[in-house]
């Protein structure tokens, strides 16, 4: 086993070490372990740490069994090594994972709601808790009490103890290990057993910030951010903000409104189009026929579309093929393209078989009925080739 720097000091950034071992993963990928190290391995939902060991890139901290592997961008030649962990990184790590120590707790304090599982992630943190709880002047009072206790700048210990004393203690979760039980205490605030890096003060998570709450069935998943992050998630969010209100030459308190109002504006102009876009269909329909391609006593319509909506497509085949010997092969295009073909009643071909045949080819699919059918999936810039083809395996047949 490896001596578990991080365990003694969360603070240890830098360290000298001896290389008990090397080992190789399936990728060839090349690992150390050392006799100690104050790198921490990906667990309890908190990320690994990276730095380096004599200058050689650590890409990833597992633990495997009881040991700790470093893994290394290149092999190491040494068997003494300085370690160097990066700080930023790990701080960050610190900041979030005792911001969720603190949060939790205040779940569990105003609501009863126990936290079931905790993610920390590059961007945001979650927590997931047991109950459904997603009203904001809900929420508020757990930010403020979580909060307060930052303020406070209340100390923080970490310390292993025995099973036995596992019971006196008044923990907020039962620990998951027998053995080796490290309690990480907020004083007198939370009591939890984890294997993370903290703070050593509360005061050091320097705010907490809720992000939004999700319900995920009979649980609340609640997204937060921790420190520098809610810093910068608050800077990003106040320009965007800003520039949003300028945009709309209002004050930042009047975007809400501002926004409603042209929310509606836009929708009221989006029917009115539509209207407009319908009551020309029928001419479209007439100037689509009149260029349509000759199939023996047929007529066969190709054309194709840029951003055209699908439920418009299908208005226009409809419209095309109430005309008696009439083929439309429709399609609208985008990044991915989406195909409508349609025949009249006398017209004698199956539009589900094409649709189906003319999207496998361009690794696209499609479906439907004989008379309708519709598909897609394939890249948009493909779409004018796809209805030719469709065009010659309707006519070849």
């Amino acid at each position: 086993m490896s001596r578990t720097l991080y365990h003694l000091d969360a603070y240890c950034r830098e360290f000298d070490a001896s290389v008990t071992r090397s080992v190789q993963n399936a990728s060839g990928v090349t690992g150390v372990i050392l006799d100690r190290t104050a790198f921490y391995p990906a667990s309890g939902g908190q990320p690994n740490d990276l730095g380096t060991l004599n200058d050689v890139k650590v890409v990833d901290v597992t633990e495997v069994g009881q040991e700790i592997v470093h893994w290394l961008e290149q092999p190491l030649t040494e068997t003494r090594v300085h370690g160097q962990i990066d700080w930023t990184r790990r701080f960050d790590h610190m900041q979030q994972h005792t911001g969720q120590h603190i949060l939790s707790q205040a779940f569990l304090e105003l609501f009863n709601a126990q936290t079931v599982s905790f993610h920390l992630g590059p961007e945001s943190c979650t927590i997931d808790l047991d109950r459904v709880i997603l009203e904001p002047e809900r929420l508020d009072p757990a930010e403020d009490r979580a909060n307060a206790v930052i303020v406070a700048d209340r100390p923080i210990v970490a310390r292993f103890v025995s099973a036995d004393e596992v019971s006196t203690l008044g923990l907020r979760k039962a620990p998951t290990v027998d053995e080796d039980i490290r309690i990480v205490e907020v004083e007198g605030f939370d009591r939890s057993p984890c294997g993370g890096t903290h703070c050593a003060r509360s005061g050091e998570v320097g705010q907490i910030a809720l992000r939004r709450a999700e319900r995920r069935g009979h649980e609340t998943r609640i997204e937060f951010v921790c420190g520098w992050r809610a810093l910068r998630d608050h800077r990003r969010k106040t320009r965007a903000l800003h520039e949003t209100a300028q945009s709309f030459s209002v004050q930042e308190r009047d975007l809400p409104a501002a926004v409603q109002r042209l929310s509606a504006e836009a929708a009221e102009q989006r029917r009115e189009l539509q209207q407009l876009r319908g009551e020309l269909l029928p001419r479209e329909a007439e100037r689509l026929l009149a260029q349509a391609r000759v199939w023996g006593t047929r007529r066969v319509v190709v054309q194709s579309f840029a951003g055209r909506d699908v439920t418009e497509l299908r208005r226009l085949a409809s419209l095309l093929t109430a005309t008696p010997g009439v083929v439309a092969l429709l399609g609208t295009g985008g990044e991915l393209a989406r195909v409508v073909f349609a025949r009249s009643s006398d017209a004698g071909a199956d539009m589900a078989g094409l649709v189906s045949q003319t999207c496998q080819e361009f690794e696209g699919k499609g479906g439907g009925q004989a008379d309708l059918a519709q598909g897609g999936g394939f890249p948009g810039q493909r779409l004018a080739e796809a209805l030719e083809r469709a065009f010659h395996s309707l006519t070849e047949h």
